[in-house]
């Protein structure tokens, strides 16, 4: 079993690879990271410190569609979040699209999808603007679609009432709420992050943030390695 690690600027993904108890190969340019991933070189891989977007752009050439779910824990409760890359789920299909591939993730490892929308206001906060309408009608017609496929709630934009209910997959309104819902909750919070898994490919990748503390990177290679020992990426 391998598992390969981008290395970049920050220097604790080193450091988080000498303190787990399996083999893990560090590579230091994006260039070198996506080669092994499109040449199945390994069981899976960690984003590490390298750039995200030169990796992102060298799998679009294979992989069309896929998407990242921050997987995160507070105060013992683990749950997806996504879209966490700024650049998705602009759109309706693109978010139709997560949940779909969010929840048969978490049907594969063996959970229940429970999966909570999130808009840009509360019922009462209709009509205060255009953007804030369409947010909350769009989160409702999403409630609508799936509701007879998946168990969903709409919280509107009440986050803290989707963690307290015990949501596991969490639909931001857009890449970048979502990317700053991380950032304030891992980054600035008492949120603790096992990486992000990437929806919609055939191989384990575990997007990390550039900023994260050792103890973040230890815990995105020991998430990677669960999800190669629950044989996530086999059909």
């Amino acid at each position: 079993m391998t598992i390969i690690a981008g290395v970049g600027g920050n220097k604790n993904i080193v450091t988080a690879s000498q303190r787990v108890d399996f083999p893990v190969q560090l590579v230091d340019s994006p260039e070198e990271f996506v080669e092994s991933i499109i040449g199945n070189k390994a069981q899976a891989y960690v984003r590490g410190s390298l750039g995200a977007s030169q990796i992102m752009a060298g799998l679009k050439n294979r992989y069309k569609e896929f998407y990242r779910a921050s997987f995160i824990e507070i105060k013992g409760h683990k749950f997806f979040l996504a879209p966490v890359g700024i650049d998705e789920g602009d759109h309706l299909e693109q978010k139709l699209q997560i949940i779909e591939f969010g929840a048969r993730f978490l049907e594969k490892i063996n959970i229940k999808p429970k999966i909570a929308i999130l808009s840009g206001g509360r019922v009462q906060d209709l009509g205060r603007s255009q953007k804030i309408d369409k947010s909350i009608a769009e989160g409702e017609l999403l409630t609508e679609i799936i509701r007879n496929k998946y168990p969903v709630k709409h919280h509107h934009i009440l986050i803290e009432e989707a963690i307290h209910d015990n949501s596991n997959f969490i639909l931001a309104p857009d890449g970048i709420t979502g990317n700053l819902i991380f950032r304030s909750l891992v980054l600035s919070g008492c949120g603790e992050s096992h990486g992000a898994v990437t929806l919609g490919m055939d191989v384990i990748l575990i997007d990390t943030s550039r900023s994260l503390t050792v103890e973040g990177y230890t815990r995105a290679l020991k998430f990677a390695k669960y999800l190669i020992d629950s044989k996530i990426n086999k059909p």
